[in-house]
């Protein structure tokens, strides 16, 4: 009776290990668009914006471990004099374009829409916009943008887009973090569940950092039938911040 009793239990053991680790072997498979590549295609937005302070945002930076960005320090001395100043001196707050990574970390949808020579990704944030080129493997030379230059290929299941020809305009959150124009974002996009989205991106800069960096969130899809992209116009809350300061 009792050998009986043991080897049930044994069974039913070994059965829900079996089954508690099914799911964590299984990766999600994504539905596929036409030419067979993973369909990232929907609204997405991450649901608390690090944008604030990226540094102190729970486990947004995964590298390095002690999720501090690595400043050289006269880099650090700059950031800091930058948010001393930020209602003034953040870019955002003066309506220019976010940049790369952090138009995909602020409190706004963006849509992705796919095709295999491009896919681009629509912002409601001031109406910005991304190509991604999937057959160009060189990016433009003498030039720079706001958003960077796109080059995009597949890794398997996620989408590696290679960002390059940035500008030093940008900050990467309202704490005054910044970089030079010698910045470059590798990002990677990976369908993780019908509504989730996985978005990370490694920074390199020598100018400004010791070694490079990379942060990673998920990103959640906008599942409510009449899902869009909205209006938002900007207000420039740097002129208005002065204009207080001065009465």
């Amino acid at each position: 009776m009792r050998n009986r009793f043991i080897g049930t239990m044994m069974a039913v053991a070994a059965t829900v290990w079996s089954l508690g680790t099914m799911p964590a072997l299984a990766q999600y498979k994504a539905a596929r668009t036409p030419d067979g590549q993973p369909d990232l295609q929907g609204i997405w937005e991450v649901k608390n914006s690090p944008d604030k302070d990226i540094e102190k945002a729970k486990g947004l930076i995964v590298e390095p471990k002690n999720g501090k960005i690595p400043y050289l320090p006269a880099a650090l001395a700059l950031k800091k004099q930058n948010e001393k100043n930020s209602i003034a001196a953040d870019p955002l707050n003066k309506c220019f374009m976010p940049g790369v990574p952090r138009i995909n970390l602020l409190n706004h949808p963006f849509q992705i829409f796919q095709t295999p020579d491009q896919i681009s990704i629509a912002y409601e944030y001031i109406h910005n916009f991304r190509n991604i080129y999937m057959k160009r493997d060189k990016h433009l030379d003498g030039i720079d943008f706001w958003q960077g230059d796109s080059l995009g290929h597949w890794d398997g299941d996620t989408l590696v887009v290679d960002v390059g020809d940035l500008n030093d305009q940008t900050w990467f959150d309202k704490a005054g973090d910044y970089h030079s124009d010698q910045l470059h974002v590798e990002e990677r996009y990976t369908r993780t569940g019908a509504d989730t989205l996985q978005y990370e991106a490694t920074i390199t800069d020598p100018k400004t950092f010791s070694q490079p960096w990379k942060i990673s969130v998920q990103l959640h899809r906008d599942t409510k039938p009449n899902a869009r992209i909205m209006e938002y116009e900007c207000q420039y809350l740097a002129d208005e911040a002065a204009k207080k300061k001065g009465q």
